[in-house]
């Protein structure tokens, strides 16, 4: 895993409204990212939330990447970030033929009776 200062999470970080399977599974994330929300995510969403203050340079650094995604410049802060669009984002979705197609029956029966009549 990568080297940071910035601390564990006391307990195991899951998303099962958002990531009812985990994160892996998603197909979002790789198996480090995985890791990475699994074992810091409890800090990080304590630390976006107010609930934890930060307590070394990291930490800070981390909150304002948050301001300003630009700024993130560790994989940790790049998969908080991508942990944020795709769990708070609307999902798109894409269906084939969503217009119900209109039939004429009477329009189709002019047509049979056309070709009917030579």
């Amino acid at each position: 895993m990568a080297e940071t200062l910035i601390r564990l999470g006391e307990k195991r970080f899951y998303d099962d409204k958002a990531f009812p399977r985990g994160f892996a599974k998603s197909g979002n994330f790789t198996i480090l990212e995985d890791e990475l929300l699994m074992y810091y995510g409890d800090t990080l969403s304590g630390l976006e939330t107010g609930r934890l203050e930060p307590m070394n340079q990291e930490e800070k650094h981390f909150l304002k990447a948050l301001k300003d995604p630009k700024k993130a410049n560790t994989k940790l802060e790049t998969t908080w970030l991508k942990y944020i669009k795709h769990s708070r984002t609307r999902k798109c979705f894409y269906t084939f033929n969503s217009k119900k197609i209109s039939t004429n029956h009477a329009a189709f029966e002019q047509e049979l009776a056309y070709a009917y009549e030579d």
